[in-house]
């Protein structure tokens, strides 16, 4: 059996189904080799499985279980469902084990697997790599139990907030997972739903689901015009990641409903540690300081936030893909679900629309976070190099994740960094004035020129 190191990434593995990458074969010595890390490290002797509604997830959902089974652990399968519920399930389940059968928001062609180390810990691709490649399995005989889970989930959840007032709120599921649970979830609440691409299709027909993607926000924000809501929310296709526009259809930065979301914390909570990725805007540092709280930084993914959250014990944290993880009055993991909820009690708070409150935020030019193919080979040394380049120039870099570059005669930044699903490379800048940004993207083009990355600008 050959494996493509490249599938283990950070925070995950990910790999292509039409091109062999992954397979039931290779599904079935990943279930093999969780097991048994789990056992021998006394972990665990349960996990809890889900998938998503992709086409490749059922057989390679069952070809994960009977590897797993196969080394004396034993299961609780979900069937479908969305990533956080997982998760949800080991802390109400208290076991240690857990995986998702996923490739999140990647297209259709895509699949991948979330495993986790802990009650709410996450296992990352790169350490799953080295005991895959050990080929020495437990062997035994485990037990496996099926369990609807999805009106707990949605009890527990309603259970945590108090929406003031109803609101009408267009809902878009791309055709994912989250079309199973989010309808259902909201209307619990007693809000209006107008859904949209929440029938589960995994051909994902109109797009992927993926709420970074312009072509899903759009589509929202002009369903949200056509029916007069307050507002739009997208989710990909494992419900764990956010999109919002506002009650003009406008995309609204997941790093500024950070601040929202904030502000409910910080009232209840005063001096809370709040964590965000480096892409996020200095708005967010600018208002959570203004109320008391304490910002911090993290490198991008769950596993770098996770950890920050810890070390600083946060109440929030966010990134500006959309992901969102409560502590406060939660688990601590990413749920689109919950944050969803939290964005809607805040919303039906108050007297302003979601528009007028954006327009009240700290005022930045921001670019979108460009993303540029690069070989996966190549994007590390190239990170490093850029990032040299603006250290001999004299410009103060943070290297938290990849290089973050201030420019204070721009009253701004630029950071480029590798990401950590794509062979490519991610930029974003961000400036007190439109002038600035120009500024500041220039300097990144003349580099990147330098060392001939002449790829497309692809705004994420």
């Amino acid at each position: 059996m050959e494996l493509n190191k490249n599938i283990f990434r950070k925070n995950d593995i990910r790999g292509r189904t039409d091109n062999g990458e992954l397979n039931e074969e290779i599904y079935n010595v990943f279930g093999k080799a969780y097991g048994t890390f789990l056992l021998e490290n006394k972990i665990a002797t349960e996990t809890v499985i889900g998938r998503d509604n992709r086409e490749t997830s059922e057989k390679f959902a069952c070809a994960f279980i009977k590897g797993v089974l196969s080394t004396g652990m034993d299961i609780i399968d979900l069937g479908v469902a969305l990533s956080p519920m997982v998760y949800w399930s080991q802390f109400n389940f208290n076991t240690g084990g857990s995986a998702m059968i996923t490739a999140s928001h990647n297209p259709k062609e895509w699949n991948g697997l979330k495993i986790s180390s802990g009650i709410g810990m996450v296992l990352s691709g790169e350490d799953f790599y080295k005991i895959v490649k050990k080929n020495k399995f437990k062997k035994g005989t485990g037990k496996l139990v099926g369990c609807n889970i999805k009106d707990k989930y949605i009890k527990d959840l309603i259970s945590r907030v108090n929406i003031e007032k109803k609101l009408r709120v267009v809902v878009n599921t791309g055709n994912g997972t989250a079309g199973f649970i989010v309808p259902d979830l909201l209307r619990a609440t007693g809000v209006e739903i107008i859904e949209h691409n929440t029938e589960s299709d995994p051909r994902f027909p109109n797009y992927t689901p993926n709420p970074k993607e312009r072509e899903m926000m759009e589509d929202t924000g002009s369903v949200v015009l056509s029916n007069k809501a307050n507002f739009g929310l997208a989710f990909d296709a494992d419900g764990d990641r956010l999109g919002l526009t506002d009650e003009n259809g406008k995309f609204v930065p997941p790093d500024l409903c950070l601040i929202f979301l904030a502000r409910d914390i910080l009232k209840n909570k005063p001096v809370s540690s709040i964590v965000c990725d480096v892409l996020c805007s200095q708005a967010v540092k600018d208002e959570v300081q203004a109320l008391g709280g304490v910002l911090h930084f993290a490198p991008i993914g769950y596993f770098s936030i996770k950890q920050k959250m810890i070390e600083t014990s946060a109440e929030l944290a966010g990134e500006v893909s959309g992901h969102i993880y409560y502590k406060y009055n939660y688990y601590g993991f990413d749920d689109a679900c919950f944050a969803a909820l939290n964005l809607i009690q805040y919303f039906s708070n108050q007297e302003k629309s979601v528009s007028q409150l954006v327009a009240e935020l700290p005022k930045y030019e921001s670019s979108p976070a460009y993303y540029i193919k690069v070989d996966e080979e190549k994007k590390e040394q190239l990170v490093i190099n850029i990032g040299n380049e603006f250290k001999k120039d004299g410009y103060e870099i943070s290297d938290i994740d990849g290089a973050r570059i201030s420019f204070p005669k721009q009253e701004g930044w630029g950071i480029i960094r590798q990401s950590n699903t794509t062979s490519s490379i991610v930029l974003r800048f961000e400036s007190k004035t439109k002038e600035g940004l120009g500024e500041i993207e220039e300097l990144f083009r003349e580099k990147l020129e330098k060392w001939e990355v002449a790829g497309e600008w692809k705004a994420g």
